[in-house]
């Protein structure tokens, strides 16, 4: 029995799911992204989709018709706005999920948005990142039908572990974790700024490894700023999810606001280099 999938959000993520997913012969897919109508990237994004045999719908509702699962990959900034565009085109029977890297309130404002349409909402955390693993990253999933969707989506190679009928405590696992990852990768992009400037990298990298054996910090050095340089957009957005959670709990977000700002400001200044 075929299963119609729908994407919405068309970027790394989005791109990377519809692609591998595609390649099950059971699964039809259509996808949505905003940059289609961009006169610039759309025609690429466009053939994009055409190459890997996807269905690239002209508007949100022209994806969600006729899907079983919509799975929403768009940036943290735009969940509860892609929720409220796609929810007019929903209906019972139908399954949307979250998979955005969002705090648990914005999670739950985005099943309130889909609520009226009669469809169910399920939150997806992605506990690791999707290059390399794709769809057999390991995802965090909420809601009162979180366990049947991980069952359906897990036969078709995703790695789906249901934690909680409640929105929110998925996107609040994600999201704590992010604090010392995107926090690790800021550090470790000022270390490796710092420590060449003086031209003492090699000491302090000796001195860590002394302190910290069980941690490749010259391997952290390599990779990590190259990261940010790719997602540190992204990232910063993800990160202002996790002060506003931190808000919401009567904390200082302050320094995730700092770690999202130094991904976003080292992402833009470091893009095209």
């Amino acid at each position: 029995m075929a299963l119609n999938l729908a994407i919405i959000g068309f970027g790394e993520v989005g791109q990377l799911f519809a692609r591998q997913l595609e390649q099950r012969s059971e699964v039809e897919i259509a996808v949505y992204d905003l940059k289609f109508d961009d006169t610039e990237l759309g025609p690429l994004l466009l053939r994009l989709a055409e190459t890997n045999g996807l269905r690239a719908a002209t508007n949100s509702g022209g994806a969600c018709r006729g899907a079983d699962i919509v799975i929403s990959a768009v940036t943290a900034d735009q969940a509860e706005a892609a929720a409220l565009a796609a929810a007019p085109h929903l209906a019972a029977g139908q399954i949307y999920v979250d998979l955005n890297s969002v705090s648990p309130s914005t999670k739950r404002r985005v099943a309130a948005a889909v609520g009226p349409s009669g469809a169910d909402f399920v939150e997806f955390a992605v506990m690791s990142p999707v290059e390399g693993l794709g769809i057999a990253s390991p995802i965090l999933a909420g809601g009162a039908k979180a366990d049947a969707l991980a069952e359906r989506l897990s036969a078709l190679g995703m790695k789906i572990t249901p934690v909680s009928t409640e929105i929110g405590i998925a996107s609040a696992t994600k999201l704590c974790r992010s604090i010392i990852i995107k926090g690790l990768e800021a550090l470790v992009v000022d270390l490796g700024l710092a420590g060449q400037k003086a031209g003492v990298l090699p000491a302090v990298l000796a001195s860590l490894t002394a302190s910290y054996p069980g941690m490749d910090w010259a391997e952290l050095i390599r990779v990590m700023p190259t990261r940010v340089t790719r997602h540190g957009i992204r990232r910063a957005a993800e990160m202002r999810e996790a002060a506003l959670m931190l808000a919401e709990m009567g904390f200082s977000g302050a320094l995730s606001e700092a770690i999202a700002q130094r991904h976003e400001s080292f992402a833009r200044a470091t893009a095209g280099k």
